[in-house]
This record gives C-alpha cells, structure tokens and sequence, in this order.
C-alpha cells in the first residue's frame, strides 16, 4: 500500500507523536509498503529527508501549561500532493491539531486513518478551550472513516463526540534498542534518580525536586539528573539552589543514544506527570531496559502501569508519600527484582512489530469496508 502519514507538529523538534510518526514508517517500509511522512515546513527551514513531504508550516502556542503547535498548508499544493501520489491510506496523527489535518482531509478522495494521543487535563481552562476545540474536531470526525486511539485515556474526548467504534492502538517500542544493560548492580552507594522530559509545569518536575529534597535527609548520597529543556528550566534550577541541595544535575537536551545510556545505568526513573499524558511512551522505555520506575498516577501513565506496575503511581503533589515512594522503589531488592520481571513480561506486548500489524490490518479492513471519498 501506498500511506501517508500526516504529522501536524514539527517534525525537526522531539516529542513522542514525532517519534511514533517515525517509527511507523520506518516499520511500514521494512514491510514493503511505500510510506511518506507528510508535515509543515519546520521554521527552522531543514531540507526534507527521503519520503517526506512538506506541506504549509507551523507555529508554537502556550496552554495549560504546555507547548503546542498550530499548522496549515496552502489548498493548491495539498491538492497538488495528493493527485501526484495517490495514496491507499492517510493515517492522521492527531487530526484535531488545526489546521493542515482538516485542509487535507476536506481534499482526501482515499481511506483516511486517524489516531488520538492526547488527554486533555480536566480543569476549568480545558473545558473552557473544548468550546472552541470541540466543534472543530467535530467538524475533522465526519472525513475520517476509522478511528484509533493509543489508550482508553485518549480515546475518551473523541468518544464523547461520535457513538462509532475507536480501535485502541497502543504505542510502540523497539525492544532491539531498548533493552536491558548485561549487568546492573543494586548494591551502590550513590544512587542515582533519572527524569527526562520538556521541563515545563504538567510535566511535575517541580515536585520531584521537592520530593527529592526529603529523600535526601535519608539517602544523602542520593543523585538527581533531569534531562531535557523547556521554560521551567530556570526556575527549577532556582528551586535547587533555594533549596541547596547537592548531588543534582541538568544536562539539557539528550539524544535517544544517550537516554538509552542514562536508562541503562540510572537506579530509578522517575516520570512526576501530572496531567495531559494518553500513554507514556517513556515508561516503556524504562521497563525495557529493566529501569525500575515511580510515575505520575494520571490516566495515561496509569494505563501502563497496570498490575503490579500500579505500585510505581503516585501523586506527585504529596511530596512526603511521593519521597517515601522513591525510597522504597530505589532502595528495596527484593521488590525491585519482582518490578523488573513484571515489567520484562508486560512490556512484550508493546513491541513495535506488534502495533504496526495492528494497524496493517486496519489499513486493509479499511480498504474492503469503505469506498475512497465516502462515508
């Protein structure tokens, strides 16, 4: 089959839709199929790479707490892109994003595919913006022809618009590159903690370091490195030194090469979350490394962590339960040796090859039920 998979977000910057976007194609090719990635034009002007396609551009916006994107493209050139390739299937990722999604799915004569992975936060705000998001992606729903969600989290905004069915397609994780290291030792000294994320305020950083303040009046010789960048930055590296705390570290941005390194020799991982999270991609990646975990106890992450995986949730505002969770995951064998063999054997059912024969057989149950054009 010939697929398009449209990115609305800048595919030069990192982030998990970005991530899938890329993985899935590279999987879709490795199975013989001609797939494309299809996204706006990155402000930073980048040269596409083989099999990308630009479309228009995007621009950053803040909410809630969190950094977003809006994109559109020009009508001419989408119509232009879509007779030259003549695609079996589009899979949108996040069509609600405005605008490109809706530009080309009002032009689309093929299947359209479409996947939801973000959990809008249950406050005042986000119901206020739902009044404007909400007859919007309405308006996107009656082009798709079927509907996926990467957890029951995600699928919940768009099932409170549209009585069809939502396929719930979890994320995957290339266990060939995430993986247990040959040898960890739970016996040292200096234990190390690792957070990687944007540093932004939904992502909870804030009170891992003031958990971690608490955590080291009992482990001194405890050790904090947060990975990543945002616009909390600043004023978390303020908190530390207010604080005075010893033994933390921000190393900035990392690449996958590197996160897999910190995973691989870090004692504990720790993602403090607090809203806004469908899935969890990253918590996948700890698991299957064999990095022991304490994560935000928000639907998306709690999605994952199911089983015995829901010793790892905690509310990351109660700063002395949340450092008494660090400490019994960071520093109790036993429990750490039957997390990890949990995790070892959960983690199995997100193997990449596994999501995308999910989706194959979408594609081709798509194809036998609907005519291209119609609904």
């Amino acid at each position: 089959m010939k697929i398009g998979l449209v990115c609305p977000y800048n595919i030069a910057k990192g982030g998990g839709v970005q991530e899938i976007v890329r993985a899935q194609q590279k999987l879709l090719l490795e199975r013989g199929h001609d797939a494309y990635i299809i996204t706006p034009l990155p402000r930073e002007g980048v040269e596409p790479e083989d099999k990308m396609i630009f479309i228009g551009g995007s621009a950053d916006f803040s909410a809630l707490g969190t950094t977003g994107q809006v994109s559109a493209g020009v009508n001419e050139t989408i119509d232009e892109v879509l007779e030259e390739y003549q695609f079996d299937i589009l899979h949108f990722h996040e069509p609600w994003v405005p605008m490109i999604s809706l530009q080309i799915l009002s032009r689309s004569n093929t299947i359209n595919v479409a996947t939801f992975h973000a959990k809008l936060p249950e406050t005042m705000m986000s119901r206020t913006i739902s009044k404007v998001v909400t007859p919007y992606t309405k308006s996107v729903l009656k082009y798709i022809h079927e509907l996926t969600a990467v957890s029951e989290a995600a699928a919940d905004y768009v099932c409170s618009m549209t009585e069809r069915s939502v396929a719930i397609v979890p994320n995957g994780i290339d266990l060939s590159f995430y993986k247990p290291p040959v040898r960890r030792s739970d016996n040292r000294k200096n234990k190390t903690i690792f957070f990687v994320g944007r540093l932004e305020p939904r992502k909870g950083v804030k009170y891992l370091v003031q958990a971690f303040h608490l955590l080291q009046q009992k482990q001194p010789d405890a050790q904090l490195v947060i990975a990543g960048d945002g616009p909390d930055r600043e004023r978390l590296e303020d908190l530390v030194f207010d604080l005075e705390l010893k033994n933390v570290e921000f190393v900035g941005y990392i690449t996958n090469e590197e996160k897999r390194r910190y995973l691989q020799t870090a004692d504990l991982f720790c993602a403090p979350a607090l809203h806004g999270e469908s899935f969890g991609i990253v918590l996948l990646e700890a698991m299957a490394c064999g990095l022991v975990t304490v994560a935000g106890d928000n639907p998306g992450y709690a999605s994952v962590m199911q089983g015995l995986g829901a010793v790892s949730l905690v509310n990351p505002k109660h700063a002395a339960e949340f450092a008494r969770r660090l400490e019994l995951l960071l520093t109790q064998g036993d429990l750490r040796a039957i997390w990890r063999a949990w995790a070892a054997d959960d983690v199995m059912q997100y193997d990449w090859n596994r999501i995308i024969e999910q989706y194959e057989l979408i594609y081709t149950e798509a194809r036998k039920k609907h005519k291209p054009g119609q609904l």
